[in-house]
């Protein structure tokens, strides 16, 4: 059994590649692990803060962690590569992918421009399908950082409740989302044998400090009277998620998708 003391943070010396870091979701993901030890390789086309601020890795330095910027556009392989092979040239092997990187163009099916449907799923579900092969060829060819659970290396896909149910007026978002579901299942059975452990993490409303129809006020009442939960998410709800599934406390935990939704999806 792994112990983890005060004195020995957690993700102590993993690098941890975290897709789509500048803002929200991902910003909290990327402090959350750098906080307990890891050195975090950003992987994003801005450094632009939604919310506002300083940039991700600014924060996290000034925070008293580790973490290099690498500017990558999830829907080009050879972006995707050069980035994994320039996390692996600075620090190493790579322990852990967070695939977080994701857009979206909320239309339904006859308002979806066939360029703007493509472009969502080529980010969304293609970037995961990049991020997760050129670390798995890392992965598969690296030691196990703890001999004594044999894994090589950890993803954690980020789905969403809206990959399990309708997402109003949002075809191609939804459809990206539970193609990320079935693609974690998949890469877990597969890579299991190798020592990779795969899995996801589904989360119902998050409020990031993101604005349009993330803040519209439709949105905003379906999401309060869905949410059992007397509160909406926040993104270190989700970072902190990740943070176990990265971690080696979660080894015989794979192919799974776990909900941050407040009780969204029981209700």
């Amino acid at each position: 059994m792994n112990v983890h003391t005060s004195s020995t943070p957690r993700m102590a010396g993993r690098v941890c590649i975290v897709t789509g870091a500048a803002s929200g979701i991902g910003r909290a993901i990327a402090r959350l692990l750098a906080r307990h030890g890891a050195i975090v390789v950003l992987a994003d086309v801005t450094t632009d803060v939604i919310e506002g601020g300083v940039s991700t890795a600014e924060l996290i330095r000034s925070e008293g962690g580790a973490a290099l910027y690498v500017r990558t556009d999830v829907a080009d392989a050879a972006q995707v590569d050069a980035m994994v092979a320039s996390a692996v040239s600075a620090y190493g092997p790579v322990d852990v992918l967070v695939n977080n990187a994701c857009i979206r163009h909320a239309r339904p099916l006859l308002e979806l421009d066939e360029a703007d449907w493509q472009r969502v799923l080529d980010v969304n579900l293609g970037g995961v399908y990049r991020c997760c092969r050129a670390v798995v060829r890392q992965m598969v060819g690296q030691a196990p950082r703890d001999p004594a659970d044999d894994v090589r290396g950890r993803i954690v896909n980020l789905s969403s409740q809206h990959g399990l149910i309708a997402a109003p007026g949002d075809l191609a978002y939804g459809v990206s989302k539970a193609g990320i579901g079935y693609l974690t299942r998949q890469i877990a059975v597969d890579y299991a044998e190798q020592g990779i452990v795969c899995n996801a993490v589904a989360p119902g409303k998050i409020q990031t400090g993101a604005g349009g129809r993330a803040v519209d006020p439709e949105v905003m009442a379906r999401a309060t009277r869905r949410t059992p939960w007397p509160r909406l998410g926040r993104p270190d709800d989700v970072a902190q998620a990740v943070l176990f599934l990265a971690g080696s406390e979660a080894s015989f935990i794979t192919g799974a998708e776990l909900m941050v939704d407040g009780g969204w999806m029981a209700a």
